[in-house]
This record gives C-alpha cells, structure tokens and sequence, in this order.
C-alpha cells in the first residue's frame, strides 16, 4: 500500500451497521450485562457513535450499565439503545450542545482533524478522561518492523504528496492535543485495520466473499509476511476497560495476540468458512506490483515504508487487558453481515483485487512459472 488514502476512504455505511452471525446484538447485551464492572456506572459521552466503531462501542457501554450520550452530525441512523442521550451538532466548531457539560468520560472515536480534537478538549476539559481514537499509522513510515509505542511520532508533513504522511502527522498532532490538556487524564488507542460486521470499507469484506465463491484464489505475497487485524469488538470492549480501569497513555490495538502469517490467515480463513478454494501463491512483489496487486487488507506490501506496517507491537495493551476472539468468528460473522449491506455497494465492491485482476495475474503467473 503506497499511500494511506484507503484509512480515509469509505463507501455507505450498512444500514444500521448490525451485528450479523451467531452473535446477535441482544446476545451482545446479554453477555455484556453478565460481566458488568464492580464500580458505579460512567457518564460517556461518545463523540461520533453511527459509524463503525461507535454502534458497536455504544451498545457495549450501555449492557455495562453505563450512561451515554453520543454527539453528531444527525445525518445517519444507527440501531442504538433507547437509553441513548442524543446530541446533535459539529466537529468544526457547532459544539453549543456540550457547552457547560461534563462526563466522566469522553470517547472521541471519529477525529482526524487536529483543530477538531483542540476544540473538544479544550470544551471538555473539566470531564474525567478523554480517550481518542488514533492509529498505528502514526508510525509512518515503517521503518523498522515491532514499532512499539515508546517510538514518537513525526509531527510535521514532508512530504506533501504523500496522503499517508498527512494521515499519519493529523492523528499524531491530535493525539499531541489530548496529551497537552488532559495529561495523565488522557488515553489514546492505536487501532490497526479494524474488521468485522459493520465495516464501512471493503478491504477486509473482500476475503470472505471471496474464499465463499470458491475455485483458484490469488493468494499474494511472500509465505512469512505478517498481517494484523483488530476486531471492533474487541477494539470497543478494549477501550471501555480503559475507561473503567482509569487507565492512561498509549495503547497499540493490533491482533492477533502472537504473528500470524498471511498463509496462515488464509488457511484459517479457508477453514472457518469450509471454503472449496484452491490458492495460486504469488510471492513475486516486483510481479504483483506489475499487475497492481500492492495490498488487500490485512496483507500489505511489506517494503519501503511499509516494511514494519503489519508488525507493531501490542503487549502494553494485551498487558492491560486487549482479548481477541478467534480469527474463525470474525470472517464468519463478517461474511453473515455482509448481505445486509446495500445492494449497491455489494453490486460493485471497491476489492483491491478484482475479478478481472485476479484471473489476469493467476495466467501470467502460470504462463511465466517452472513447470
């Protein structure tokens, strides 16, 4: 991947963005409501809450016994539980509706834009704790591979070409923000490429569908490239923990717990779904380059500046508590949610790997390999 443009660009989200699968979203309640914190509830405030993360993030919250109120924009419906405060306003700068308000926590989980994260801060200064939603792009580049969160991120552009700099340099100075007002108060989670049922992109979606439809499927890069994912829910309970632990400072949210090589995703991918597939490997990168086979989510092309892009360091956050549910569950839940997703945006998916590329790079492939 050359460019973190693809973290930026999202389609429509699903309507509702409902939990699909064996773990339905009253399931989801049950099992929150079973395991609820000792401490008195918390007053959360959820920045954003109709996207990807925040449905998730905020019926989670709510089986746990606490209060939210979520602010946005209004523009889209989210199936959110009836206790749910609703605020309506602007990042850039239509804030009244938090005015002379505070909560015991706050959870920005929809910012990359740094004078938006200093307005909120600043506003919400008197809460109890701000927790903002980052990323590991705030590495880039990968230079070096186990990046861990003891590395400072750049916070200057140099490159102005370069989206995935701009991307990388905002999240930083918003993460800069939080730290300056709300010191040990503050908390900032590192997400790497979030998945599962509700995703707004299709970059991860694209391998369920794909293993499902069966036949020859391009598997690309080289046997030992390692690839990281998150689940969002175990992304969501990881940062509502910190939030009831009072917990503080960085945190890398990157799975699965121990390297997991792209053949071995494909293979446990293969068998969560009982897939009849039959993989073509293709570990040539000059020759996927070529072909324009330069990512497809959670593999990347691990070179340049993505050399350490898959293999950030997570144990400060598995040390505080990050659980992983199996790879299995989140392909198979991904792939059950995925017909509840608008036609359109099923009719013609944004995969990095299209059918047209994949039977072209499968026969030049074959064509050029030893017999």
């Amino acid at each position: 991947m050359t460019s973190r443009r693809e973290f930026l660009k999202t389609t429509a989200a699903a309507g509702g963005a409902l939990l699909a699968g064996s773990t339905s979203a009253a399931a989801l309640l049950r099992h929150s409501a079973d395991t609820r914190p000792s401490g008195a509830p918390l007053s959360i405030l959820v920045l954003g809450g109709t996207g990807f993360i925040g449905p998730h993030l905020v019926r989670h919250a709510v089986a746990r016994g606490h209060q939210v109120t979520i602010f946005t924009r209004g523009r889209r419906e989210a199936d959110l539980p009836e206790s749910v405060t609703r605020l309506v306003g602007d990042r850039n700068g239509q804030l009244g509706a938090l005015q002379g308000k505070r909560w015991d926590a706050v959870i920005d989980d929809s910012a990359t834009n740094p004078d938006w994260v200093k307005l909120s801060t600043e506003l919400l200064k008197d809460s109890g704790l701000y927790s903002f939603t980052s990323s590991t792009g705030v590495y880039y580049p990968y230079l070096q591979r186990g990046l861990d969160e003891s590395v400072a991120p750049r916070l200057d552009v140099r490159d102005t070409n370069d989206g995935s700099e701009t991307y990388a340099v905002n999240k930083a100075r918003c993460e800069a923000q939080v730290r300056s007002v709300f010191g040990d108060r503050g908390i900032v989670v590192r997400p790497t490429y979030i998945v599962g049922p509700g995703d707004t992109t299709d970059r991860f979606p694209y391998w369920p569908v794909r293993l499902s439809r069966g036949g020859e499927v391009l598997a690309p890069g080289r046997r030992d490239d390692p690839v990281q994912i998150i689940d969002v829910r175990d992304l969501i309970e990881f940062m509502v923990k910190l939030v009831e632990d009072k917990r503080s400072g960085i945190y890398n949210v990157a799975g699965p717990r121990s390297t997991l090589t792209m053949p071995s995703f494909l293979e446990q991918a293969r068998e969560a779904l009982n897939a009849d597939v039959r993989f073509v490997w293709i570990d040539d990168y000059a020759f996927l380059t070529e072909h324009k086979i330069t990512y497809s989510v959670p593999w990347v092309m691990l070179q340049g500046n993505n050399l350490g892009h898959t293999s950030v360091s997570n144990a400060r956050a598995v040390a505080a508590g990050l659980n992983f549910r199996p790879l299995a569950t989140t392909v198979r839940d991904t792939l059950a949610w995925w017909p509840s997703v608008p036609a359109a945006r099923r009719d013609a998916p944004r995969f990095a790997i299209t059918p047209e590329l994949e039977t072209q790079a499968i026969a030049a492939w074959k064509a050029r390999a030893p017999r």
